[in-house]
């Protein structure tokens, strides 16, 4: 099980205390696909604006509507059902006349646009999301917008948030039950969430020994490093790594953490010893990851919330607004500023 509360905080323990998501509308999610739809073709792309209906329970619904099979309707992502959302959905209509989605009847549910596009719309095909949050009851006010300050200039840190992990941090539990053959799971998509929460678990186990280490900014020899804002990585070898330093320094070269799988790390010498050491006692996960060929990746240790703004509705409250990249979690920036209940937390993105 991930305990969120041991992982290293970029500011320190946050001394404030307050409560995310007393009611839904404090927890607002807008989608951010990075395009328009074309307009045209044989899909049919539709943003519905939710609250109180998961996104699975929707898709299934829409599906249902339009007459299609289930695996005809899409979404790029997951979005929390306590809270207000909106997200788009891809239907599969070739050569099928668009339906009337204004007799789409769900509780909770409301068509915001339609339009026709070429391409299926899959998941993680967005750029990121908007949040607006209201944070309630803050004991310390002064202290969470002194933070907030030195967030905007500084990031936080880019952790996989509890809801990564299930409630309860099942998905790791299960994850670890299979990783000792004591019980294969059946269904496909709890073995993805089971791999996923495994992987997630290990980013923030470096991450967190990176931040403790006062290293995130420092690169080690052999460090992937990845362009700001870019998904790519390169690993800092002896003959540049000089010149590299102050790319580091600046925020415009982020030092990485592994999201392991099946092959190398990413990072070699001076980093990999110390990814492998953090990851020493992992060896049951790492084996699974191994055995059932995931493909390794890398994840910026830092995040840098774009649009940032925020203002006090008194002083106890504040309304927060902040743009993050696909797979990065609200929880995270929050967590920089004040210490939630557990199930204040447990929220999809």
């Amino acid at each position: 099980m991930i305990d969120m509360s041991r992982l290293t905080w970029l500011l320190g323990e946050p001394v404030a205390t307050g409560q995310l998501k007393a009611n839904p509308e404090d927890f607002i999610v807008e989608e951010d696909l990075g395009f328009e739809p074309d307009g045209e073709g044989e899909h049919l792309l539709v943003r519905i604006r939710k609250n109180g209906c998961n996104t699975q329970f929707v898709a299934e619904q829409l599906a249902r509507f339009a007459k299609v099979h289930p695996r005809d309707v899409s979404y790029a992502g997951l979005k929390d059902r306590h809270a207000v959302t909106e997200q788009w959905f891809c239907l599969h209509l070739p050569g099928k006349a668009d339906p009337d989605l204004s007799q789409f009847d769900l509780e909770g549910c409301e068509v915001v646009r339609a339009s026709r596009h070429r391409k299926k719309m899959r998941i993680g095909t967005l750029k990121g999301n908007a949040f607006t949050l209201v944070l309630r009851q803050i004991s310390d006010i002064a202290n969470v917008e002194t933070r907030l300050e030195k967030i905007t200039q500084q990031g936080v840190p880019n952790y996989f948030g509890t809801q990564r992990f299930g409630r309860g941090g099942n998905n790791l539990v299960q994850a670890k039950r299979w990783a000792t053959n004591e019980a294969r799971p059946k269904e496909r998509a709890k073995r993805s969430f089971y791999l996923s929460a495994s992987r997630s678990a290990m980013f923030n186990i470096v991450a967190s020994q990176r931040l403790a280490e006062g290293t995130v900014r420092q690169p080690m020899l052999g460090d992937a490093l990845q362009l700001s804002g870019r998904g790519s990585w390169f690993v800092a070898n002896a003959e540049e790594f000089e010149s590299l330093l102050p790319r580091v320094e600046s925020g415009e070269l982020l030092v990485t953490a592994p999201l392991p799988g099946d092959g190398p790390l990413g990072t070699l010498e001076d980093a990999e010893a110390f990814e492998q050491t953090c990851l020493s006692d992992q060896t049951d996960l790492l084996s699974l990851l191994k055995r059932e060929r995931v493909e390794p990746a890398r994840r910026a240790i830092m995040l840098q919330p774009l649009q940032m703004q925020w203002q006090r509705w008194d002083d106890v409250t504040l309304e927060l607004k902040f743009w993050l990249p696909a797979g990065s979690y609200a929880t995270s920036v929050v967590r920089e500023l004040m210490n939630l209940d557990e199930a204040d937390a447990d929220i999809t993105e």
